[in-house]
């Protein structure tokens, strides 16, 4: 039996999604025909505060299309230097956005606020003009730490002075609001745009949803047209995402339960090589070189006992709950990790 922890983006739909899926009202999305769509739609909005929303193919698609709807040509956008939107998502703020990325070191996805205050542009022929700010929360390469609310609030008030866009990669925006027990739009209130994911931890197949006001999210529509992503009767996906926000929320909170018990079971095993404090959702960081170990080979050692887990670079092991992932599961790969340390 293989115990994947890769990532919560391998979660299987639930049998109630098939259903709906099976059953859905379909029209033309690209005629904004598709009722499904514009109730999965209205639904995203309303959940997060925003006026309007607009359903993406991916959260990567979603981070881009709200870049590309809040920039010109040449405009400077601020960013954590290990943010999923820099990191991970092949260039494209380059190379389709044809924006400048400005990238600052955070702590746990935190850039300081006086980095931001120093890094936004005057008035000056010889530079781009500071168009938009972007954060994660919770932030993927900090272990899925999350921002607090006072924090989102600081760089907000200040984007406002300074009349600049904040979008927020919110693809697991649910996670943080467990954590922080805060409603979803307690943390939305502090942005322009926000993109999230229903095909992570919410557990549908595909898509994302992009929210922000309506002028906005008329030009993301086009721009999402102009990349390919207008669909036509994806109600049938859009069915699934529907789902997801009415009965996939609220369990998010067994993920962050299991990580924690993950981090304190491994913890006992390897010290300080895991930090149960900074386990705050449902990632958990494994330092494999404190324990002398390659990550890539110490996730190809725990492959051959059927634990699946993802490298975050040489040192880093990464394991991220799910839906899928049972307390008995999060036992044996204490127990397995527990015996690749003994043989060592």
């Amino acid at each position: 039996m293989i115990i994947d922890l890769r990532s919560d983006t391998v979660t299987q739909p639930t049998q109630e999604m098939r259903a709906a899926m099976s059953n859905a009202l379909v029209g033309d999305d690209v005629y904004e025909e598709d009722p499904t769509i514009k109730k999965l739609e209205s639904m995203s909005a309303k959940l997060l505060g925003k006026e309007s929303a607009l359903f993406v193919t991916s959260g990567t698609q979603g981070n881009l299309i709200a870049v590309l709807s809040q920039t010109k040509m040449g405009d400077e956008v601020i960013l954590d230097e290990n943010s999923h939107l820099f990191f991970n998502e092949t260039g494209a703020l380059a190379s389709i956005a044809s924006v400048q990325s400005r990238t600052l070191k955070g702590n746990n996805g935190k850039m300081l606020i006086s980095d931001i205050i120093e890094s936004i542009r005057g008035e000056d022929i010889h530079h781009p003009k500071t168009s938009l700010i972007c954060l994660e929360n919770p932030h993927a390469r900090a272990g899925g730490r999350t921002l607090s609310l006072s924090y989102m609030k600081e760089v907000f008030t200040l984007s406002k002075e300074q009349n600049i866009s904040v979008h927020l990669d919110g693809s697991r925006i649910f996670n943080a609001a467990i954590e922080l027990e805060v409603n979803p739009h307690d943390i939305a209130q502090y942005t322009d745009t926000v993109q999230f994911c229903l095909s992570k931890g919410l557990s549908a197949p595909v898509g994302s949803v992009l929210v922000g006001p309506k002028e906005i999210i008329v030009r993301a529509r086009k721009w999402r047209k102009a990349l390919g992503g207008g669909t036509r009767q994806i109600g049938v996906i859009g069915a699934a995402g529907i789902v997801a926000l009415e009965d996939m929320i609220n369990r998010l909170v067994v993920d962050h339960d299991n990580a924690k018990e993950l981090a304190l079971g491994l913890k006992s095993i390897v010290g300080d090589a895991v930090s149960v404090e900074n386990t705050e959702t449902n990632i958990v960081m494994l330092s494999a070189r404190k324990l002398g170990f390659d990550a890539a080979n110490f996730i190809n050692l725990m492959k051959l006992s059927g634990i699946l887990a993802n490298a975050q670079g040489k040192d880093t092991v990464r394991f991220v709950t799910h839906r899928h992932i049972t307390k008995k599961d999060i036992k044996q790969t204490i127990s397995i990790v527990k015996n690749i340390i003994n043989k060592k």
